[in-house]
């Protein structure tokens, strides 16, 4: 089975998608990665779940990625004595660490980092930036604040602090006992929950000890501050517009958005765009235009990937969601502005010498047309810098670790492929001669371009490139 699209589709698991029947069906449509979601289900499930998709994954024979999302430090409210209470625009309101049940004038605020941190004209959004409190005095056990946008707020609805880099972990207790349990079972990647600083990818990664890759979760003003520095930490990135979209102004998410996705491309780092993508989805079997629209932007903006969250999870119609995104980005693969915009937006390599054969890979393809590009990569190096470099063929990652194979498949425009370990470059070339035609790319006698790195095993020597035709 091969896609016909470059951009991937992760989608979310949940209540709506878990049978087996319909992982098989989901991944029939075009999903190319599941999303386990740790802000939901127990254990038992998740793991359940993972048995599934490598069932499905031996039945189909082809390598199929699972992200693990972490929840992240959930900064709520405490409970009111009523359920619920409404605030009027312009009422005092007090936050503070009492855990009795809250009133009209006070609520408990169980977070003393935020009442540590927060200053006199601090903003809070409450119940994801319906409601917006300000700052007007701090106390050590209680913040006083004035109503700026009233409406009704109920029990342990979510806090937002967008003007403070709170001084708490990205990873609670609640998150390492949640990958104490599933890395053991081979997970991909590491969904890592609101990171703000790069500290928090230097914690994360000493938990997970190579055994998955991480995907850094953009989602909190204060990440954009030090983008650069959290890329170079992370082996992806994740646009999640969600928290995003509630501590940044609207009209500044786009914007965000295409930084993040231009900062990830220029690193040759995975990128995903989620959050709302075919919102409309959970409850509609077709989207508006507005969302196809959404989708067809990330696509010309050249993510690797989008994403569905409550649309496959929980919602009435996974299957049409899987299958209208697929249509969605096959047709804007189609255009012609879209290969416009990704040759005008391609960044230049890098002084190295894996770049340099990853750029003269795609020209010389480009060149004579070759049908595929078939990279050797032992650590998924190779292929990550081929896929870089948005060829406009296909790229076949060959790869000798099952573990590799599985994350290359959030990985814009590559097929990944088992294969044995190779002994030397006429060796190789054979093997990409015949791979190229087995797994559809290339009929008879067909050109493909092959690269590799000798000696074979060792990581990060990308140094061979030779053209071949197929057997």
């Amino acid at each position: 089975m091969r896609r016909h699209r470059r951009t991937r589709i992760v989608a979310t698991l949940g209540p709506a998608s878990s049978t087996p029947e319909r992982l098989a069906q989901l991944f029939e449509a075009g999903a190319d990665v599941f999303r386990l979601n740790f802000s939901h289900g127990t254990h038992e499930d998740h793991a359940a779940q993972i048995d599934a998709i490598r069932t499905l994954e031996r039945a189909t024979r082809r390598p199929i990625g699972i992200l693990a999302d972490i929840q992240g430090p959930k900064l709520r409210i405490g409970r009111f004595g009523a359920g619920r209470v409404q605030l009027r625009t312009g009422q005092k309101f007090r936050l503070d660490l009492d855990p009795t049940s809250g009133d009209a004038l006070r609520v408990q605020l169980p977070h003393p980092e935020i009442i540590a941190a927060a200053k006199i004209g601090t903003t809070l959004l409450l119940d994801d930036g319906k409601l917006r409190l300000r700052v007007a005095r701090v106390r050590p056990d209680h913040l006083e604040t004035e109503v700026m946008v009233g409406g009704m707020l109920s029990d342990r609805k979510g806090v937002n602090v967008p003007d403070v880099v709170l001084p708490i972990p990205a990873l609670t207790v609640k998150d390492r006992a949640d990958l104490a349990f599933v890395l053991p079972l081979g997970v991909d990647w590491v969904g890592l929950s609101f990171v703000q600083r790069p500290e928090d990818v230097v914690e994360a990664r000493e938990i997970v000890q190579g055994r998955a890759a991480l995907l850094s979760k953009l989602e909190k003003p204060q990440a954009l501050d030090a983008l650069d520095e959290i890329l170079a930490l992370s082996d992806g990135v994740m646009v999640a517009r969600g928290d995003l979209g509630v501590e940044l102004p609207p009209e500044e998410v786009p914007l965000a958005q295409k930084r993040i996705v231009r900062a990830a491309r220029v690193r040759g780092l995975p990128v995903v765009v989620a959050t709302q993508m075919l919102e409309s989805m959970i409850s509609a079997p077709a989207p508006t235009r507005a969302e196809a629209s959404d989708v067809a932007t990330a696509v010309f903006d050249g993510a690797d990937a989008v994403m569905l969250s409550a649309e496959t999870a929980s919602g009435q119609y996974p299957l049409e969601a899987v299958t209208i995104m697929n249509r969605i980005i096959t047709r804007v693969e189609q255009d012609s502005d879209w290969r416009a915009m990704t040759e005008a937006t391609r960044p230049p390599p890098e002084h190295s010498t894996s770049d340099a054969i990853a750029a003269a890979a795609r020209q010389i393809a480009h060149t004579i047309g070759a049908r595929a590009i078939v990279a050797f990569t032992s650590s998924g190096n190779t292929a990550l810098r081929v896929a870089r470099e948005r060829p406009d063929c296909h790229v076949i990652g060959m790869t000798p670790d099952e573990r590799v194979a599985r994350r290359l498949a959030l990985v814009w425009g590559v097929h990944a492929t088992l294969c044995d370990l190779m002994a030397s470059m006429t060796e190789t070339v054979e093997l990409a001669r015949r791979t190229a035609r087995l797994e559809g790319f290339a009929e008879a006698n067909e050109t493909i371009v092959v690269t590799a790195g000798i000696p074979f095993g060792q990581t990060g020597t990308t140094n061979a490139l030779r053209v071949a035709r197929t057997a």
